[in-house]
């Protein structure tokens, strides 16, 4: 049996999924007094996999509770704050996976494949991702909005995702304290966050998060021998660096591969990607890899 807790975007998300693959499940909403049920909530320790998908300030007081002899399914980061990381690290077990679903999307399979696209070696990565959801009204009466629940805001909502790809993909050596900022009057949480990554190999990494701004999706990778450029629902892979034009100056590299996709759709599918390596380990009666975990809590560890 599977038990979900939570009951707020990710969970319809992933209410999605379970209707596709017709997967039953008992659902357990928190912190909310009109569907409180401590019955339902003994149920949960009936179940054999957990899926947690509450606020990230309960993450770790669930995984506490349900870790021993069970599949955990627990949204990204694992947890909000040093003390917990310290303290996850103390819990054995090998079953949990943190949903960092950005590894399975296109532009880490793309990051991940420099050689099947010729693109050389790493140089230079600029993020850019940001809208307006701190200017909508009903934004304050969530708890991304709220400082208590969430006390670094886009940072850990968003940014994270791409500290955790990065980290994933090059391994982080140094991260600067975030630049954060709040903009928007609505809610107590910063909606602003700007951080500079430090790269193992040196080289640097930008990432710029809002949910204050005009909508915007831009990053840039620079390798060697090429770029992935992706602006909105498009990701040009251009290469290679040595193209002259008639009067032997250097001019913009040829376009060597188009990916058209929205990122909607994008995020969905690699949350499908990332539902479906998560059951195949279940079947399969496997466990997740040290490297998977470590890099997790690592990437998590970024945060503070």
């Amino acid at each position: 049996m599977i038990g979900v807790i939570g009951k707020g975007s990710q969970f319809k998300r992933v209410k999605k999924f379970f209707i596709k693959k017709k997967i039953k499940f008992l659902l357990y909403k928190p912190n909310n007094k009109d569907y409180f049920d401590k019955d339902k909530f003994k149920k949960l320790l009936n179940c054999n996999i957990i899926f947690i998908l509450s606020p990230n300030k309960s993450h770790f007081h669930y995984i506490k509770k349900f870790y021993k002899k069970r599949y955990i399914f627990c949204e990204k980061p694992p947890v909000s704050s040093k003390k917990e990381i310290k303290n996850l690290k103390k819990l054995s077990n090998n079953k949990i996976f943190f949903n960092y679903n950005f590894r399975f999307s296109k532009i880490s399979e793309i990051l991940s494949n420099p050689k099947k696209y010729k693109l050389g070696n790493f140089l230079y990565g600029n993020i850019i991702t940001g809208h307006g959801l701190a200017f909508k009204d009903e934004y304050k009466y969530t708890w991304r909005s709220k400082k208590k629940l969430s006390p670094k805001g886009v940072f850990e909502v968003l940014s994270i995702h791409w500290i955790d790809l990065i980290n994933f993909l090059f391994v982080i050596k140094k991260i600067d304290k975030p630049y954060l900022t709040k903009i928007s009057k609505n809610g107590t949480a910063y909606d602003n966050s700007y951080t500079k990554i430090t790269l193992k190999n040196d080289k640097i990494v930008n990432i710029y998060t809002s949910y204050s701004s005009p909508f915007i999706d831009e990053k840039i990778f620079l390798f060697t021998n090429g770029t992935v450029y992706q602006n909105e629902d498009k990701i040009e892979i251009r290469g290679p660096t040595f193209n002259l034009n008639a009067k032997n100056q250097f001019i913009k590299p040829k376009l060597v591969k188009k990916f058209l996709l929205k990122n909607e759709k994008d995020y969905h599918m690699s949350l499908e990607k990332s539902l479906s390596y998560f059951f195949k380990t279940i079947r399969n009666k496997d466990t997740f890899s040290k490297k998977e975990i470590e890099t997790s809590l690592s990437s998590n560890q970024l945060l503070f």
